[in-house]
């Protein structure tokens, strides 16, 4: 496979991106154009790119300034679609998303994940790309499952 195609968010893809959404359960897909609103209005208060790989939309990532700091921004959404993880593409889109936060001015990306087995992919490609695992709260996302907060100074 060739590298993936990273690009911005355009509203054509949000059809797309509902089916990324409903194959990797990241978040449930009614929640997208909400999410997605500030990018169309005012991108410098929202992240949105997508990966195309073989032809069509295989993932995307997205990310917002937190509020009350100074050049601190989280990662909210890294999604790949089954059919197109272990590629690469989750990596391209890291790559793309930290290089448009250095150009606004960024100094720290956040990205949360959890901590169990199913997510332990997630936390290697975090680690791999130079993140450094920063908090965990326990019982966060569920009962018996911690939020990991990976931090990485751009």
């Amino acid at each position: 496979m060739s590298d993936p195609e990273i690009r911005p968010l355009r509203w054509d893809d949000l059809d797309t991106l509902r089916q990324v959404l409903e194959a990797t359960e990241l978040f449930p897909p009614e929640m997208l154009a909400d999410m997605a609103e500030p990018w169309f209005t005012d991108p410098a208060q929202a992240l949105w790119f997508v990966a195309e790989a073989a032809g069509g939309v295989a993932g995307f990532c997205h990310a917002r300034p937190e509020p009350l700091t100074e050049g601190t921004w989280n990662m909210l959404a890294l999604a790949v679609h089954p059919a197109a993880q272990g590629r690469g593409v989750a990596a391209a889109l890291l790559a793309a998303g930290e290089a448009a936060l250095r150009a606004l001015g960024a100094r720290l990306c956040l990205v949360d994940t959890a901590d169990t087995a199913e997510f332990a992919t997630a936390r290697r490609l975090y680690e791999r790309a130079g993140y450094d695992p920063e908090a965990r709260i326990g019982d966060y996302w569920a009962q018996d499952v911690a939020k990991v907060t990976y931090v990485k100074r751009l």
